[in-house]
This record gives C-alpha cells, sequence and structure tokens, in this order.
C-alpha cells in the first residue's frame, strides 16, 4: 500500500473551504484510491493550511491518479490557490 501525503500553505486562507471540497469531489472516483482525508489546519505558527492524507493500492494507481480525468481539474484549480506544497510519499 501507498501512502500519499500532501500539505498546502495557501496564497489567501479564505480558500481553504474551497480547497478541501475540490479535494474532497476526488472521493470514490479513481481506481486505486482506497481512501482519502482532507484536514484543516488548527495549529498556530505553522505554514500548512490544508493536508491531504491518501492511501494508494499501489505505486501503479499512485502514478496513474497524477493525470487522471478527476484529478486534473482539481490540480489546477488546486494549485492556482497554493503558495508552497509538499509531498511525502511512502510504502507501507
Amino acid at each position: 500500500m501507498i501512502k500519499h501525503i500532501v500539505l498546502w500553505r495557501l496564497k489567501n486562507k479564505a480558500d481553504v473551504a474551497r480547497v478541501k471540497q475540490e479535494l474532497e469531489s476526488m472521493r470514490g472516483k479513481i481506481p486505486g484510491l482506497l481512501s482519502l482525508e482532507v484536514g484543516v489546519n488548527f495549529a498556530e505558527n505553522s505554514p500548512v493550511d490544508v493536508g491531504l492524507y491518501s492511501e494508494f493500492s499501489d505505486r501503479a494507481a499512485l502514478n496513474a491518479y497524477a493525470d487522471h480525468p478527476v484529478h486534473v481539474p482539481v490540480k489546477q484549480v488546486v494549485g492556482a490557490l497554493v503558495q508552497d506544497r509538499w509531498v511525502l510519499d511512502y510504502e507501507a
């Protein structure tokens, strides 16, 4: 199983709800994407506004996700709202 974690700092914190909604819209629509959680950070003095935790069946599913037609428009919308992005992928 592959764990895929993405953290974002947004250009405008007012966009947090939109980013969360966009990311959650992918749930159940992409083969191999087993689970998806989106969290809004409440920790003070953190550079992170929103985090995505997702699990994929294998590396092939994670690779296919990058260009999946459900993911691409979400990636474009979220990408336009992001100042910084950090990614961690690992096998468990």
